[in-house]
């Protein structure tokens, strides 16, 4: 069988790269070797942000006396929680094949294999193999949780991301390796439930790319909540002989520590899928464990492309789509501009949230700006304070030169609907004044960024 385009993995880069691919009236077809959505739909971002919104559910029945409301006795089933998270993700896999069948794109089920020629061979769950053959191929098959070499996961007492969304039974402690997005969100799932959790991060700060400010404000508002946080300290091996794990521990300054709990989750970032995929045979150039590629995906070898977390760039679903897209509509003979990886925006869906683009105050003052910052707090939002989410702030950071919007950065409720403001200004090369200028409605959250943006030049009307 011959196509125009055979895309290897149907994750967010992989799907949304042969959905606009059969619009530009190339036939189609897509490998997946285990579920259409890949892992964000499947055991990613979907299903983690239900559970999410069951723990802040939870939360709310917590605190629903701050609100007038009197609730006796709320308690979290988790098994149901579980189950919501589960048929979330199955009713947006289904989504996918619905989407796949309305673009005409053959969905081939097995594991996919380069070949030299512009051949993939498809082996299926019951060892059969079969070859195709496209004019393009598209890699996009993402990647996995990361493992320490001296702290291997085992599935049961050290996890990663997919048994952390499916545990047959709640813990009642857990110690979480890891500060990142994946780390911060799970713990945070797992405090609100009452399990208690202690995060280990071996800088000196958690979400250590954010601002330094946000990571202030977030570790602040979540030890409120009852975490706890080992930062500047490394996870340096974990006995699970016994009944649960003991977790032992070494600060940057050689004091040591040992921690008891019932579950350890690994979230210390993720690492390729790109064993096996027959890159070697190929002759497609690899560097540091990703696929090398050239501002349209393009790899060492004609007619070969690759996309999402096995290039360089960030690795987020909206960056392998948007990069799925790019690649596409180049090879359909379109002229798409290269993706800007500077105005690529960053969520954490802990409660409160937090998102950024561009640069940090750290950053752009390291490169040599003079800069105008602004920061506007939730507790002076007339919204934030009728929802009861006063904690956080809009922070921004310009240009004092030329005005040029350098970055955001945020942390309160919502945030992560908040932050597309900034990258649209950014692509547009809105200054500062033109954002103090722009009429925001009240009382909304989005009125702090253009108070903070008014704060950075000196306009701030509410603080």
């Amino acid at each position: 069988m011959n196509y125009d385009l055979i895309v290897i993995g149907s994750g967010p880069g992989g799907y949304v790269a042969a959905i606009r691919a059969s619009q530009l009236g190339l036939k189609t077809a897509v490998i997946e070797r285990e579920s259409l959505g890949g892992v964000c739909l499947n055991w990613g971002c979907i299903p983690t942000k239900a559970l999410l919104k069951s723990a802040q559910v939870f939360e709310y029945l917590n605190h629903a006396e701050e609100y007038g409301i009197k609730v006796s006795d709320a308690k979290a089933d988790f098994g149901a929680i579980i189950k919501r998270s589960r048929g979330v993700a199955e009713g947006m896999s289904k989504g996918i094949q619905f989407l796949f069948k309305k673009n005409k794109i053959d969905a081939i089920m097995g594991t996919g294999k380069l070949k030299p020629g512009k051949k993939v061979e498809v082996t299926d769950a019951a060892g059969k193999k079969t070859e195709y053959t496209a004019k393009h191929i598209i890699l996009a098959t993402g990647g996995r949780s990361r493992e320490l070499p001296n702290i291997k996961q085992d599935g049961k007492k050290i996890i990663g991301y997919r048994e952390a969304m499916s545990l047959p039974a709640q813990p009642a402690s857990m110690v979480v390796m890891g500060s990142g997005a994946i780390g911060l969100e799970f713990a945070y799932f797992y405090n609100t439930l009452g399990v208690k959790v202690t995060v280990v991060e071996y800088m000196d700060r958690i979400l250590p790319r954010e601002d330094a400010d946000v990571s202030k404000e977030l570790e602040r508002i979540m030890k409120k909540k009852g975490l706890t946080f080992k930062v500047g300290t490394s996870v340096e091996s974990v006995d699970t002989k016994g009944t649960g794990c003991v977790v032992n521990l070494k600060a940057k300054d050689g004091t040591t520590e040992q921690l008891s709990c019932d579950i350890v989750l690994s979230a210390v970032g993720i690492t390729t899928n790109i064993e096996g995929l027959g890159l070697e045979e190929c002759g497609i150039k690899t560097d540091k464990g990703l696929v090398t590629v050239d501002d349209f995906y393009k790899t060492s070898v004609e007619g070969v492309y690759a996309i999402g977390d096995i290039v360089k760039g960030q690795a987020l679903v909206h960056v392998a789509s948007a990069e799925g897209i790019t690649c596409v509509e180049k090879i359909a003979g379109h002229h798409p501009e290269p993706i800007n990886y500077d105005n690529i925006p960053s969520c954490t869906y802990t409660w409160p949230e937090v998102a950024s683009v561009g640069l940090t105050e750290e950053e752009a003052k390291a490169k040599g700006y003079e800069v105008k910052v602004g920061k506007f707090p939730f507790s002076a939002s007339g919204k934030a304070s009728a929802a009861g989410a006063k904690d956080g702030f809009v922070k921004v950071i310009f240009d004092a030169k030329y005005g040029e919007w350098l970055g955001s950065h945020m942390v309160g409720a919502n945030v992560t609907e908040m932050i597309a403001e900034v990258v649209v200004a950014r692509k547009l090369e809105t200054t500062g004044h033109e954002i103090i200028k722009s009429i925001h409605p009240h009382p909304t959250m989005s009125e702090a960024i253009m108070e903070a943006a008014a704060a950075a030049f000196g306009e701030v009307i509410h603080l």
